[in-house]
């Protein structure tokens, strides 16, 4: 007899033993659930019960109170527990729809009607307190009436609760015995199918199972090994075992398909923790140049196959700059127009040449070679642009590496992105609006570092004002007067170059720190600032402005004391220019000096 046919009918049998051990198990659940709801309904009804009593009471307590104090607070509280007695009254209702018995009906209609002559009762003692009639509403509230009332409310109260809990308890009791019967039913029919399972189990395990497994025991434990160049040699029979012999077989060839799936899915993991490795970096970094760095070194790791470029877009709009390069591409231009790109143009993903139909990207040569242009984007703004170049066998068609370069080319561009936003917030916190110098909160802080830090070289300072500013605002209007600061700011910031930095001080106040400058190195270079200010008159909108002189106040310091009243002689300095006629320079004397230098035209 075949395996199938006794396992069938032990099958057979064992499904209707299962059925029946099911259905009392089913009839056992459902006493147990109707003794829960009996529990349930005990509990609720005892709560209730308990809650009329104490409502009623504190209701009357609170009345009591304010009629002898004369407190709100107590009337606020009588008033508050009218919504908790419409509550109870909610919950009443609830309990008359469940099915309460005839007894249990005429204990609540008992314990609304005096809870409803005690709410009047209490009701008229506070209006008539309210009216001023104190003694005939302590009378109410104190009388033999209410009193009665009362008593009979809770005797109501504990008779309602003393009538539920014998009619839940015997509910309780009666669905517990029900649920034990079943239960023990439904014990003795899975022994019964246990044991008819157990014993045809064993019979079949040991006559027309467990020896040819043994034979069989050495190749499933290599195949269990993963060792898939065993040979499984044929069996002809025509039962259970002969299909496990043929099982076999398609075990070994899924294990090799399966090994290599495995190889390819260690893969796919080491690119997702290459990407991972890149992205907590890109977000670290602090610079475009750091970032750059991060793209080149991760993306041949994680596209080892394939070269590539970073491109940014210039401050314009109308360019891109290659600043990362890694496994030497060779179809694309270190630097090209945006307009080149079609990935720019279309603002997608772009494959260009080499086994595809599409058009080639203009920066391309026309080489065999497939190129992928990613734009990188960041709230809708083109930044820059990531581009692969494949190198046989590579293919950049594949879903998933085109999943994950799209991936990489949004976390760069949203990286890159912060960055220059951070480069724009730091200049509006360091630099004027007006004139793109250094602002005078950049000075405080250049001033502070290096009275701490560079304490034994000399500094020198320019206070510089423009002359008569006034007069532009008031001639030509206070766009002329912002063209002739920004023309100030031009010339400082050619004049100085790296020799120091210009900043805004302040109004039409200009000031220059000069790092290791001599005392008179600073004064040339700010005899050659104004000069350089005067040679050349000023237009604006076709007007001519007329030539701008500047008066000039030079101080010098070195060390931490004279740094801290830097600016302060070089203002006095300033000053003075100004008072002898302007368009001159005055170098402030040392802080221990009376004596000061001066040059004009």
């Amino acid at each position: 007899m075949r395996i199938s046919t006794i396992t069938n009918w032990a099958y057979g049998v064992t499904v209707v033993l299962t059925v029946l051990s099911g259905g009392a198990f089913m009839l056992s659940a459902y006493s147990a659930t109707r003794e829960r709801t009996a529990v349930e309904e005990h509990l609720a009804l005892d709560s209730l019960g308990e809650e009329l009593a104490l409502g009623a009471e504190e209701r009357t307590d609170e009345a009591r109170l304010y009629v002898m104090r004369g407190d709100t607070r107590h009337l606020e509280a009588f008033q508050g527990r009218e919504g908790e007695e419409r509550r109870r009254e909610a919950a009443i209702k609830d309990i008359r729809e469940w099915g309460a018995a005839p007894a249990e009906h005429a204990a609540l209609d008992a314990v609304e009607q005096d809870a409803d002559a005690l709410d009047k009762i209490e009701a008229a003692a506070i209006s008539a307190y309210q009216g001023g009639d104190q003694a005939d509403a302590r009378q109410s509230l104190f009388g033999p009436e209410h009193d009665r009332l009362q008593t009979s409310l809770l005797g109501n109260v504990t008779r309602f609760r003393e009538l539920t809990n014998a009619r839940t308890q015997a509910a309780m009791k009666d669905a517990q015995s029900t649920s034990d019967w079943w239960g023990l039913v439904a014990k003795a029919l899975l022994a019964v199918t246990a044991a008819l399972f157990l014993s045809v189990l064993y019979f079949i395990l040991r006559r027309r199972v467990a020896m040819p497994l043994m034979r069989m025991t050495g190749i499933v434990s290599r195949l269990a090994k993963q060792d898939y160049d065993v040979e499984v040699p044929l069996d002809r029979r025509r039962d259970e075992i002969g299909e496990m012999n043929e099982a076999i077989h398609v075990f070994r060839v899924n294990g090799l398909e399966r090994d290599r799936l495995d190889a390819e899915r260690r893969q796919d993991q080491l690119t997702k923790d290459l990407i991972l490795q890149m992205l907590h970096r890109l977000q670290a970094c602090q610079t475009q140049g750091e970032l750059a760095e991060v793209v080149a070194l991760f993306a041949p790791q994680i596209f080892p196959d394939l070269a590539g470029h970073l491109y940014i877009m210039n401050e314009s709009r109308l360019a891109l700059t290659s600043v990362a390069t890694w496994l030497d591409p060779q179809r694309s231009e270190p630097a090209f127009p945006a307009s080149a790109c079609w990935g720019l143009r279309r603002g997608r993903p772009h494959v260009s040449a080499g086994a595809h139909s599409d058009i080639s990207c203009q920066h391309l040569d026309e080489a065999e070679t497939a190129g992928l242009c990613v734009p990188l984007t960041a709230q809708g703004d083109v930044i820059g642009l990531l581009y692969f170049e494949e190198r046989p066998p590579a293919e950049l068609a594949a879903e998933a590496s085109r999943l994950y370069l799209e991936l990489i080319a949004e976390n760069v561009g949203l990286a890159m992105a912060n960055l220059q936003m951070r480069d724009r917030l730091t200049n509006l916190s360091t630099r004027d609006a007006l004139t793109g110098l250094f602002n005078r909160r950049s000075l405080d802080e250049d001033l502070n570092r290096h009275a701490r830090t560079e304490a034994n070289e000399q500094l020198a300072c320019m206070m510089i004002d423009i002359d008569h500013f006034k007069r532009f605002n008031d001639e030509f209007g206070h766009d002329a007067g912002d063209e002739v600061m920004r023309y100030v700011a031009r010339i400082l910031v050619d004049t100085v170059g790296d020799l120091g930095r210009a900043y805004r001080f302040g109004g039409e106040e200009f000031t220059i720190l000069l790092p290791g400058a001599s005392d008179a190195e600073a004064l040339l270079l700010a005899e050659r600032v104004r000069e350089t200010i005067r040679s050349a008159p000023l237009s604006h909108r076709g007007r001519i402005l007329g030539s701008v002189s500047v008066s000039i106040g030079l101080a010098a310091a070195k060390g931490k004391g004279p740094v801290g009243s830097l600016l302060t002689r070089a203002d006095a300095a300033l000053l003075e220019a100004k008072s002898l006629g302007r368009n001159m320079t005055v170098v402030g004397a040392a802080p221990n000096e009376g004596d000061k230098m001066r040059g004009s035209v």
